[in-house]
């Protein structure tokens, strides 16, 4: 199955949620002292050797990130080559022309690292805040992607609908240096939602947070066949999962467990969701969707993941609510300084030869 290539290389990064940490005293960071935290992070995933550092947006105490290319920007003056966008943006309770200026904007103060991933949101909380009816969910992300569609042409836009003012022939600034925004769509499993994305030539974002990965395989051939049809070169595929990464299986089971299993409680108990026991937390790091474990151990299932998925690019989301931030920086620089080397080896031991990782836009 294709994966890697010269024009999709590969590409490993990390995203994070922006979730409350704990400092040194073993009390919870203030908001405030977290944004920053979430900078120091960034620049440590460059200083590991990884390709992308993301942020999500969300809207709650718990995770208070609700503007995600202000940090993004902040560590753009910290950094030089790591690529820094969205994971995601919620683009149906947002409006497309703002959300391509921030980005485009950060691209500039980036000298052209900037990425943005566009999905629906999972978590709802930005729909009350900023005016929208959940009842027209769906009609507010497929009008709105459309729009960011043509906004990415960086052409003067004509365009009407029921979401948002039309715009009349109007040009949207700032302008990219590279002319096209790399811009990737988030798809947690809906075929419609694949084929959508294809449609409009982006790049696809499996988000993949349960259960044996192998099953989105048959989303990933239904991208390229919709890809193909709608007359666009192939685009790469990346997966988003989350993980944590300590020197041993255990000490990265025991750490990430506590906050994995009680994250959110209330509002998992709210939406129907079961308990999260012990067992299924041991199953789903061996043989779903949870990347625990050490740098062999985790380096060793994202390569069997990404290979029976053709994915050229694979986003840990390191984190899971009020874990120390000593302890995510030591994941961080695991998974920079020792799995994303193995994995990077290991598919290109069986693609072909090594590629320019500067070049990896999508």
């Amino acid at each position: 199955m294709a994966g890697a290539s010269a024009e999709h290389p590969i590409v490993v990064g990390v995203e994070s949620f922006g979730e409350m940490t704990v400092g040194e005293d073993g009390h919870l960071l203030s908001q405030p002292q977290n944004i920053r935290a979430l900078v120091a992070e960034g620049v440590l995933a460059e200083e590991s050797g990884l390709d992308f550092f993301g942020l999500g947006e969300h809207h709650i105490e718990e995770i208070p990130l609700s503007a995600p290319d202000l940090v993004l920007a902040a560590i753009a003056a910290r950094t030089s080559r790591i690529h820094l966008g969205s994971a995601v943006t919620v683009l149906s309770s947002d409006d497309p022309v703002r959300v391509f200026q921030r980005y485009a904007t950060l691209d500039a103060l980036s000298s052209g690292r900037a990425e943005v991933i566009l999905g629906r949101g999972s978590s709802t909380e930005s729909f009350p805040l900023f005016g929208f009816d959940l009842a027209d969910y769906d009609r507010l992300f497929d009008e709105k992607l459309d729009l960011f569609a043509r906004l990415r042409h960086e052409q003067p836009v004509t365009w009407s609908g029921t979401t948002r003012a039309a715009l009349p022939g109007l040009q949207v600034y700032p302008r990219t240096a590279s002319g096209a925004l790399p811009t990737w769509v988030g798809v947690g499993g809906s075929p419609a939602s694949v084929v959508r994305a294809a449609r409009y030539g982006f790049s696809l974002m499996l988000a993949i947070i349960g259960g044996n990965p192998a099953r989105f395989a048959r989303l990933s051939e239904l991208f390229r066949l919709a890809t193909a049809q709608s007359g666009f070169a192939p685009r790469p595929i990346g997966v988003h999962s989350p993980g944590h990464v300590a020197p041993t299986d255990e000490q990265a089971k025991e750490e990430y467990w506590p906050t994995y299993q009680t994250f959110l409680l209330d509002v998992r108990r709210q939406r129907g969701f079961p308990e999260i026991t012990r067992e299924y937390f041991e199953h789903e790091v061996g043989y779903g969707s949870l990347y625990v474990g050490s740098p062999q151990t985790v380096a060793r299932r994202i390569v069997k993941t990404m290979t029976a998925l053709g994915a050229s690019r694979f986003d840990l989301k390191y984190g899971m609510g009020p874990m120390p931030h000593a302890t995510l920086m030591q994941a961080i620089r695991l998974f920079g300084t020792e799995v994303a080397p193995r994995v990077r080896e290991q598919l290109q031991a069986r693609e072909g030869p090594s590629f320019d990782r500067s070049s990896h836009v999508a």
